[in-house]
């Protein structure tokens, strides 16, 4: 799969464009519920959100069940992942390169931010992916 930076815009949407996404899903009652709580002080972000799941979703203020399977599944379809089985062991190979990608720039800082997709899997290539942490 060809990754341009392109395809990587998402990581650069403030706060406010999180909350008009979110309001796109059809879930416009939430849209100033995170506009008042974290564009306040930015801190929601898509990289915040590159982690959520099912267990962090309340501390967004979002508990309707069918809401976070909802909000998951267009996260992991936005970032162009799958979702990582429950059941899954640190046996198993490693994961998707994309995933672990993102994963890697979900912190803020010039060491994240100047990570670039190419350097990512070639340091994994080349199996350097704790020097990439």
């Amino acid at each position: 799969m060809r990754t341009t930076m392109n395809e990587f815009t998402f990581l650069e949407w403030s706060c406010q464009d999180v909350a008009k996404w979110i309001e796109s899903l059809g879930f416009s009652h939430l849209y100033v519920f995170i506009c008042v709580f974290f564009c306040r002080n930015d801190s929601l972000s898509l990289r915040k959100l590159i982690l959520v799941n099912c267990s962090n979703l309340p501390k967004f203020g979002i508990t309707d069940f069918n809401h976070m399977k909802v909000i998951c599944a267009r996260v992991r379809e936005l970032l162009g992942i799958t979702e990582t089985p429950w059941t899954r062991s640190v046996a198993d190979p490693p994961r998707d390169v994309r995933a672990m990608y993102l994963e890697h720039k979900r912190p803020t800082g010039a060491k994240a931010d100047g990570l670039t997709y190419r350097e990512f899997s070639d340091g994994l290539r080349r199996g350097e992916e704790e020097a990439l942490m």
